[in-house]
């Protein structure tokens, strides 16, 4: 089946069969040239109606990372510590603002969505999550390793880093190299049959 496929298969190991989820990392820095490459990557898959609701924050080092840890939880602060680069990633309740630029052919949504807050939210936190795959994929395509992860207090952090914006916070990604034991052993994957049904 793997011949079904065009992408080289060095380029498919390297963004899906090989690629895990990195605990460790090594001191190899994360160069701002390297993020925004990974953007620049990442910005052309689908939203809809285009609007691009994925917003990042990098953290380095420092007391803005001092800060971040205090909303992770207990179990990923040592590694969010200890990351070259940690991405805070978040979804824009504010991206209607930008609609007239990036889907001029119906720059009516904004007005249309600036009275609706809750599909606002809604539309937001569903494109980013959207955007948040092919961020990921993006990572893995420059060659670093990517550590997602859910365990945080995502209304501590967003009054922490966003207080003055609509950007809610979806997921905390440390970036960098795989240190040592990076990768916990791979767990199964469902197969075609459990998950593909054909009307």
């Amino acid at each position: 089946m793997t011949d079904l496929i065009t992408l080289h298969p060095e380029a498919r190991a390297q963004l899906f069969t090989d690629a895990r989820t990195a605990n460790t990392f090594t001191d190899e820095p994360v160069s701002d040239e390297q993020l925004r490459a990974i953007f620049e990557l990442a910005k052309y898959p689908p939203t809809a109606a285009n609007t691009q609701p994925l917003r990042v924050l990098y953290i380095r080092d420092g007391e803005p990372r001092e800060r971040l840890l205090t909303h992770m939880n207990e179990g990923n602060r040592a590694k969010t510590a200890s990351a070259p680069v940690v991405a805070v990633l978040a979804a824009d309740t504010d991206f209607h603002e930008f609609i007239p630029r990036v889907f001029p052919i119906r720059a009516q949504m904004r007005d249309a969505l600036a009275g609706d807050v809750q599909a606002r939210e809604r539309m937001a936190r569903f494109n980013a999550t959207l955007q948040i795959g092919y961020w990921l994929l993006a990572v893995r395509a420059a060659g670093l390793a990517a550590g997602p992860m859910g365990g945080f207090d995502a209304d501590g952090l967003d009054k922490e880093f966003f207080a003055d914006n609509g950007w809610r916070s979806v997921l905390v990604v440390n970036i960098g190299k795989p240190g040592p034991d990076a990768w916990f052993p791979r767990l199964p994957r469902l197969d075609y049959d459990d998950v593909v049904r054909h009307a």
